[in-house]
C-alpha cells in the first residue's frame, strides 16, 4: 500500500480523497494555484504544492507541474479526482513511464471509451444496447419506411446538416416516416443546402441512469447498482439519487451485466461509470463511459456501504476486489444535491465573492465512512469566511442524505436544505427545495426534459411552493416577540419610559414595488419556561418552541409538536430593520411592528427604483473579457455589448433597446462586481 498520495485537483473532491487517505494511514499532498493558497483541501493535506496563476490552463491543467510535485514530495500515487486531468489518457500513460501509480483505469482504457465514436462501436462488439439507427444518407421516402420499420418506431428522422430543430421528425408508424422523410429533406435543403438525411431510435421520455463499475488488475469487475441523473437542467446533474424510482429489478440486473461486459471489454481497472439512456417502456442504450470517479458517487457509497476512494487506490495498489456481485448490498434510499454558487432568480448566474457565513447542516454521515449511515453528509471544499473565485466550477457543495425509503429521503433532504446557511454569495438552495417539493418528483414521473418543462420561463420566488405561508409571518412574529421580553428585563429602565413586550403585531411582508402584506397577528404569553409562544394568525394557532438564541440564525423548534428547522436574519437588502425568514426554500423579508406602526407605515409613499435602461450593468461578478462596442456607435436591441466570464461560463451581455454609445465606463481584462457600469447610451 502507498504511504503517500498527491491529490490533482481542487475542491470538494480534493478533501473526499483526503479524508479516505487520512482513514487509511497514508500521507496526502495537495497542489494548489495562487487563487487557492487558503482553500481547505491545502489545510487539510499534509504537504502542500504550489504549481502555478489562478487560471487552471496554468495549474491545474499543466501534467508536468504535477509530476514534479509528485517526485519533489516522494509520492508514489497520484489521484486525480474528477474534471481536469481525471480524463486525459496521457497524464495517466505519463504516470506510468514516471513510475508514479494513477489511481484510476489505464491509459488504454481511457483513450478506448474517451471517442464517443469509437466507444459506441466498441460498446456494440461488447453486447451493450446501442441506439438503433442507420447513420448512412437515405435516398427514397419508401427506403426510410423500410429502414425505420427495421429500426421500430417511433424513428427520428434527422437532417445531417440540421440544428435548431429544423429538419428533424419524430414518426410513429409508415404513414408518418414517408411524410417525415420528404418534409426533413426539403427543410434541410431550403436551410442548409444540404438535403441528407439519416434515421436513430427516438427514445420517448428519456431519463438519464448510469451504472457504476469496479475493476481491478485480475481480471475482476462487478457494479454497484444504478444512479438516477435525469434531474437535469442545461446538461448539467441537479439531484441524483439511488435507486432510481423508475427502473425494474430486471431492468437494474440486464444494464449491469451490458455495464461489466463493457468494462470487461476494455480491461477496466478501478471505478467508472458506463451512461445510459433509458426509455419509458425500459429500453435502454449506451450513451457513454466516464472513466473517472463521478461527483455523484456518494449516493452509492451510501446504499452500499462501500468506499469507492479506497476502492480506487486498493485497486491501484495491485489488490484484488473485497467482494464479489453477489454481495454487493441496495440498503436505503440517497440523495444528492449540488450546492451550487449561483443565483437562480437571476437566470442562475454565476456567484463570486467571500462566504461571510458558511454553516453545513448537522452531519451524522462523514467521508470515508461507511459505518454510520442513514442520516446526512456534506462534501465541501469551502468553509465560514472563504473566498468563491470566479476561475473555476460553480459547486461548492455536495449535500447527501441517506434514509430507509425514498421518502424519507426527501423529507430529510428538505430539513437538511433549510439548515444550510450560506451567506455572502448566492446558491441554488431555494431551487432544490423547490424540485423536492415538486408533485411530480415526489412521484417519481420524470425525464431529463423535467426541468426544461417546469420551469421554461426560468426560476421565480413565486415558483417555490410552501406548505403553509402563514408559518413565516408566525415564525418572524415570534422572534420579535422573544427580542422584546429580553429587552423588557433589562434592569434600569426608567419607570414609565420601560420596554413594553405587548401581544398584537402586525406582520409587514416587504414586496416587489411597494406591494406588501400586512399580517394582524396575536402572540399569547409565554407559557411557564422561555422559549415558548402560542402565535395566531387569521384564526391558525401556532404553538412554538425553541431554544435557539435571537442570534443564530439558523432556529431550530417545533410548531404544533412537529420539528423543524429554519433561517432567521436581520436586515436584508429592503430595509435593515427587516427580517428575513426563510424555510423550504421559500424566503420572506418582514417587518414586526405594533398596528399603530403599521397602520402608518401604509401611508408611506413607496420610491421607485431608479430607471437603469440607459446603461449596461454587470448582472455578475466576473472577468470582462470582451466589450464589442465604442463610443458614438448605434446599437439596436438584441446586440452583443460585452462577454463576461465567471466559473468556466461565458455569459454575453446585450443591449435592451436600441441607442448609442455615450460612454464606455469598463475595460476589458477588468474585473468586475455585481451592477457595475460598463457601458452608458445617451
Amino acid at each position: 500500500m502507498f504511504t503517500k498520495i498527491l491529490i490533482a485537483n481542487r475542491g470538494e473532491i480534493a478533501c473526499r480523497v483526503i479524508a479516505t487517505a487520512q482513514k487509511m494511514g497514508i500521507q496526502t499532498v495537495a497542489v494548489y494555484s495562487e487563487a487557492d493558497k487558503e482553500a481547505r483541501h491545502v489545510q487539510l493535506a499534509d504537504e502542500a504544492v504550489l504549481i502555478g496563476p489562478a487560471a487552471s490552463r496554468e495549474s491545474y491543467l499543466v501534467a508536468d507541474k504535477i509530476i514534479a510535485a509528485a517526485k519533489a514530495t516522494g509520492a508514489q500515487a497520484i489521484h486525480p479526482g474528477y474534471g481536469f486531468l481525471s480524463e486525459n489518457a496521457e497524464f495517466s500513460k505519463r504516470c506510468e513511464d514516471e513510475g508514479i501509480a494513477f489511481i484510476g483505469p489505464r491509459h488504454f482504457s481511457i483513450a478506448a471509451m474517451g471517442d464517443k465514436i469509437e466507444s459506441k462501436k466498441l460498446a456494440g462488439a461488447a453486447g451493450v444496447n446501442c441506439i438503433p439507427g442507420v447513420n448512412d444518407a437515405l435516398e427514397t421516402p419508401e427506403k426510410a419506411v423500410e429502414v425505420a420499420k427495421g429500426i421500430g418506431y417511433p424513428v427520428m428522422i434527422k437532417a445531417s446538416a440540421g440544428g435548431g430543430g429544423k429538419g428533424l421528425r419524430v414518426a410513429f408508424n409508415d404513414k408518418e416516416a414517408f411524410e417525415g422523410f420528404t418534409s426533413c429533406r426539403n427543410e434541410a435543403r431550403n436551410s442548409f443546402g444540404d438535403d441528407r438525411v439519416f434515421i436513430e431510435k427516438f427514445v420517448e421520455e428519456p431519463r438519464h441512469i448510469e451504472i457504476q463499475v469496479l475493476g481491478d488488475s485480475h481480471g475482476n469487475v462487478i457494479y454497484l447498482n444504478e444512479r438516477e441523473c435525469s434531474i437535469q437542467r442545461r446538461h448539467q446533474k441537479v439531484i441524483e439519487e439511488a435507486p432510481s424510482p423508475f427502473i425494474s429489478e430486471a431492468t437494474r440486473k440486464a444494464m449491469g451485466e451490458q455495464a461489466v461486459q463493457l468494462a470487461k471489454a476494455v480491461k477496466y481497472q478501478s471505478a467508472g461509470t458506463v451512461e445510459f439512456v433509458v426509455g419509458k417502456d425500459q429500453s435502454f442504450y449506451f450513451l457513454e463511459m466516464n472513466t473517472r470517479l463521478q461527483v455523484e458517487h456518494p449516493v452509492t457509497e451510501a446504499i452500499t456501504g462501500l468506499d469507492l476512494v479506497e476502492m480506487m487506490i486498493r485497486v491501484a495498489a495491485g489488490e484484488k476486489l473485497p467482494i464479489e456481485q453477489k454481495d454487493v448490498q441496495r440498503n436505503g434510499w440517497a440523495i444528492e444535491c449540488r450546492i451550487n454558487a449561483e443565483d437562480p432568480f437571476r437566470n442562475f448566474l454565476p456567484s463570486t465573492g467571500r462566504l461571510v457565513r458558511f454553516q453545513t447542516p448537522k452531519q451524522t454521515m462523514f467521508q470515508g465512512n461507511t459505518a454510520d449511515l442513514f442520516g446526512v453528509r456534506v462534501d465541501t471544499g469551502v468553509q465560514d469566511g472563504g473566498e468563491i473565485p470566479m476561475f473555476y466550477d460553480s459547486m461548492i457543495a455536495k449535500l447527501i442524505v441517506h434514509g430507509k425509503d425514498r421518502n424519507e429521503a426527501i423529507s430529510k433532504m428538505r430539513e437538511a436544505l433549510n439548515g444550510f446557511v450560506i451567506r455572502g454569495i448566492s446558491s441554488n438552495i431555494p431551487f432544490q427545495a423547490a424540485l423536492l417539493a415538486h408533485p411530480r418528483f415526489v412521484s417519481g414521473d420524470f425525464n431529463t426534459g423535467f426541468i426544461a418543462e417546469q420551469y421554461s420561463k426560468g426560476f421565480r420566488a413565486e415558483d417555490v411552493p410552501h406548505d403553509d405561508h402563514d408559518f413565516l409571518a408566525a415564525l418572524a412574529a415570534f422572534v420579535r416577540r422573544k427580542s422584546r421580553q429580553r429587552a423588557a428585563n433589562i434592569s434600569g429602565q426608567l419607570p414609565g419610559y420601560d420596554v413594553q413586550v405587548g401581544q398584537d403585531y402586525a406582520v409587514v411582508e416587504l414586496g416587489q414595488s411597494g406591494n406588501n402584506r400586512y399580517v394582524p397577528v396575536h402572540v399569547d404569553e409565554f407559557v411557564g419556561k422561555p422559549g415558548v409562544a402560542q402565535i395566531t394568525i387569521a384564526g391558525k394557532t401556532f404553538a412554538i418552541e425553541s431554544k435557539s438564541r435571537l442570534n443564530d440564525i439558523r432556529i431550530e423548534g417545533t410548531v404544533n409538536g412537529k420539528a423543524f428547522t429554519a433561517q432567521i436574519e436581520r436586515g436584508t437588502t429592503k430595509n435593515p430593520l427587516a427580517l428575513q425568514v426563510q424555510h423550504n426554500g421559500t424566503r420572506i423579508e418582514a417587518l414586526v411592528m405594533s398596528p399603530r406602526m403599521a397602520e402608518l407605515h401604509q401611508l408611506m409613499l413607496y420610491k421607485a427604483a431608479p430607471d437603469l435602461s440607459r446603461f449596461v450593468l454587470s448582472p455578475m461578478p466576473g472577468l470582462l473579457v470582451d466589450v464589442a462596442v465604442t463610443v458614438g456607435q448605434k446599437v439596436q436591441a438584441g446586440e452583443r455589448v460585452a462577454v463576461i466570464e465567471a466559473m468556466k461560463m461565458e455569459n454575453v451581455l446585450f443591449a435592451s433597446q436600441d441607442g448609442v454609445v455615450k460612454k464606455v465606463v469598463a475595460a476589458k481584462g477588468e474585473s468586475l462586481i455585481v451592477d457595475q457600469m460598463i457601458v452608458e447610451f445617451e
